[in-house]
């Protein structure tokens, strides 16, 4: 008779069901099975041996594998032939649609005398599960009851394990005892401890074993140019390798063309990308999905997306990481139109998807974007926020000083139970300080239960920027008490403090401790922070000495920091001498440009803020516009300078006339110094100091806020002295308290008075 697994026969009633981890005969047991399956059909099967392999061959579910066994069991031939049992035990172990690894190894205890097949393959099997330490286990049961040694095929699937494990000391155990056996020139071997070694970040030795090998096969190739590639700073080796490869006539395969191309994605070389995507061309290299990923990986990051735009309408088959990876690499360029048609098109959005797009507007500035796309994912069914969403969406909030938002954000993670890890916390504390809620950044960094060099370091940022000096420093003191050691990003918060606070003094200990003490070397950023701290005292002469001193190419934001004590300080000689050097490295910075008209209009030198002008239009260079903000009822609000785009303009301006009425009757007088043109029309000065946008967002909230409710303003430049005169005049005239938030700190005014006491 045929063997068969179907059509269906009459059904008789079954003695018993299929086996189960339950029902399974001990070793010293023989049973007989009968199944009938759940439709009440028998299937009727000739169990002569010839036809065993091919039904064990042809099984396809675990109903079929059942079947199968329970005759077995029946007929004696699970226990009187250990190749069939071990052919269907393989069935149990490896198969996609088996129960678990758990019913696969109750089949292996009962195998009366397992071969070392199958003993390989149990290893195997569990050095790809998630307990891959039972692969050792099994091994010690198999030196023990196993009559035949260990093989070729035993030890790869060991060193898999220890691979999965990241336990050197094992695998390198393992690679003793395959060389004890000989087999330390076996291909497969080799091949399974360069891999083992590359996850234990061993490169070294993985290159050892790479060069020692007496022949190499194209996995081995692959081993190495894979990891190498993991491996961050290792890109050119891979090319050597690869190169070495098509010495040796080795033909690359698509596992080897992924391996290149996310190298070449690590280091943005274009021109070796191009030159691989020619080589699958030209070698006819199958493009499987992984590999057009890579491909179009590498292109989307070295920013030639029109290539990558090719590769992905030539795709014939595309997954969510294909999807996503374009949609990413138009967001990145800035490309968001194109990015939000790719996002709208593709078959289902999940949360990577959401996060690319989200992360992309937070990162190139487009802030209220980010969070309108956060809000439209709230109503989506498809997806739900993670915590790239949240850092993402807080930062946002705290680019546009959005702290009503952010704090819907921080309700919405309690409501769903978010686990305040320290990247949701450093986030959190950054926001709350940036929107001027310095108390609530300070509420979230007590609640931690675990608080890492990071959260330390951005508590110390929030009273930095507040101005908070002494408060920064005696958290830092807090933080060596916790036993946390500091960073880099963790002295240059340090240090802006004492910049903001004017602690010389500190400044100059902090400094000169950060090597010596902490292990910290100073950076280009670091030296900035203590030029202006000097400069901002006055002491431009100390400034200039540690600049000259410096062992460090001073970059543009040493010769930035004294340009900006210039300004209050210097001498016209010292602040052309910092303005030559910073435009030197970046020809178009707008702000260097601004900051030394600024100067040149202190001093009545128009001819000086004239050529500057001259400059900036002839290199296309624009100044970049105020720009000012402020929430109400959820909403931000902005403006800029001159603005009247506004739906109500019109009551923002009569609200303008007045202040200005007040504070003259109160003996204001216009500092018209801070204009960079020489305007000789008196009303014309003041009309367009009064246009600054920080004057027009408190116009505004003086009208739309009730009158006990502080004023939270975001400029994103430096407040102007003028604006901050009014600052303090309206405080007092209007009785309200006035946070403004410009690029560099916080200004508190209140009662006539600036938390800065007018440095900063």
């Amino acid at each position: 008779m045929a063997a068969t697994l179907s059509p269906p026969l009459v059904s008789a009633p079954p003695q018993s069901s299929p086996p189960t981890p339950e029902t399974l005969p001990s070793n010293n047991h023989r049973y007989r099975y009968r199944y009938r399956s759940e439709n009440q059909t028998r299937y009727t099967v000739d169990y002569t041996n010839p036809t065993i392999l091919p039904l064990i061959e042809r099984c396809s579910s675990t109903s079929q594998a059942k079947q199968i066994h329970a005759q077995m069991l029946r007929r004696r031939i699970f226990f009187d032939s250990s190749y069939y049992a071990s052919r269907l035990f393989t069935l149990y172990a490896l198969s996609d649609f088996s129960p678990s690894l758990d019913y696969a190894r109750k089949v292996f205890d009962q195998m009366p005398e397992p071969n070392v097949y199958s003993w390989n393959t149990l290893i195997r099997a569990y050095a790809s599960s998630s307990e891959p330490l039972q692969s050792f286990l099994v091994f010690l049961d198999m030196i023990q009851d196993c009559p035949d040694s260990p093989n070729k095929f035993t030890f790869p699937f060991l060193i898999k394990a220890a691979s999965e494990l990241a336990a050197k000391r094992v695998g390198m155990a393992v690679h003793g005892m395959a060389v004890k056996g000989s087999l330390d020139c076996d291909v497969f071997v080799l091949n399974a401890l360069i891999h083992f070694y590359a996850s234990c970040g061993d490169l070294v030795e993985g290159c050892k074993v790479f060069s020692k090998m007496p022949e190499r096969d194209v996995v081995s190739w692959n081993s190495m140019i894979n990891a190498l590639a993991q491996e961050g700073g290792s890109s050119e080796k891979v090319f050597r390798v690869f190169e070495g490869m098509l010495g040796e006539g080795v033909e690359p395969n698509d596992v080897t063309m992924v391996g290149v191309f996310s190298a070449c994605a690590k280091i943005r070389n274009l021109r070796y990308g191009r030159w691989f995507h020619s080589i699958v061309v030209k070698n006819g290299i199958e493009k499987s999905l992984i590999l057009n990923n890579a491909m179009l990986d590498m292109y989307t990051k070295c920013e030639c997306l029109c290539e990558a735009k090719r590769v992905f309408e030539n795709m014939g088959k595309k997954d969510i990481v294909s999807w996503t990876t374009m949609l990413s690499g138009y967001a990145k360029m800035g490309e968001f139109d194109a990015a939000r048609i790719v996002f709208n098109a593709m078959p289902r959005q999940d949360i990577a998807a959401w996060n690319a797009l989200i992360s992309a507007y937070e990162q190139n500035g487009h802030a209220k974007e980010a969070l309108a796309l956060f809000h439209e994912l709230q109503v989506s069914k498809y997806a739900k926020p993670d915590e790239i969403t949240l850092v993402s969406s807080l930062s946002a909030c705290a680019q546009l000083g959005a702290a009503e938002s952010g704090s819907w954000i921080h309700v919405y993670m309690k409501k769903h139970g978010v686990k305040l890890n320290c990247h949701l916390m450093t986030s959190l504390i950054d926001m709350y300080a940036k929107g001027g809620y310095l108390d609530k950044a300070l509420e979230v960094f007590q609640s931690a239960e675990k608080k890492d060099v990071y959260v330390w370091s951005a508590m110390i940022a929030a009273f930095a920027m507040h101005g908070r000096g002494n408060d920064a420093i005696n958290i830092f003191k807090r933080m060596q008490e916790a036993k946390i050691k500091p960073n880099a990003v963790t002295f240059t918060n340090v240090l802006c403090a004492c910049s903001h606070a004017g602690l010389v003094e500190e400044g100059r200990f902090y400094f000169n401790q950060m090597l010596p003490k902490y292990g910290v070397v100073q950076q280009v950023k670091h030296y900035s922070c203590m030029v202006d701290i000097l400069g901002r005292s006055g002491l431009l002469e100390e400034a200039i000495e540690l600049i000259e001193n410096m062992p460090l190419v001073p970059g543009a934001s040493v010769w930035g920091a004294l340009l900006g004590s210039c300004r209050t300080y210097g001498t016209i000689g010292q602040a052309e001498h910092a303005f030559a050097h910073l435009i030197e490295m970046e020809p178009r910075n707008h702000g260097a440009y601004v900051l030394m008209s600024n100067i040149y209009a202190k001093f009545g030198m128009w001819d000086g803020v004239s050529r500057l002008r001259k400059l900036m239009k002839e290199f296309g260079i624009k100044k970049e516009p105020g720009c000012s903000s402020i929430e109400v009822d959820d909403t931000v609000h902005e403006f800029l300078v001159g603005d009247n785009s506004h739906s109500q303009c019109r009551e923002i301006y009569l609200k303008l006339y007045e202040i200005a009425e007040r504070l003259k009757s109160n003996g204001y007088v216009p500092n018209k110094s801070q204009l960079l043109q020489d305007i000789e029309e008196e009303n014309v000065k003041e009309q367009a100091l009064y246009s600054h946008s920080e004057k027009i967002a408190i116009a505004f909230g003086l009208i739309k806020t009730a009158p006990s409710t502080p004023l939270r303003i975001m400029k994103n430049l430096r407040v102007c002295g003028d604006c901050h005169t009014v600052g303090k005049l309206i405080s007092k005239l209007y009785d309200r308290e006035i946070i403004l938030r410009d690029r560099y700190r916080f200004h508190y005014f209140k009662e006539g008075q600036c938390s800065c006491m007018d440095y900063w």
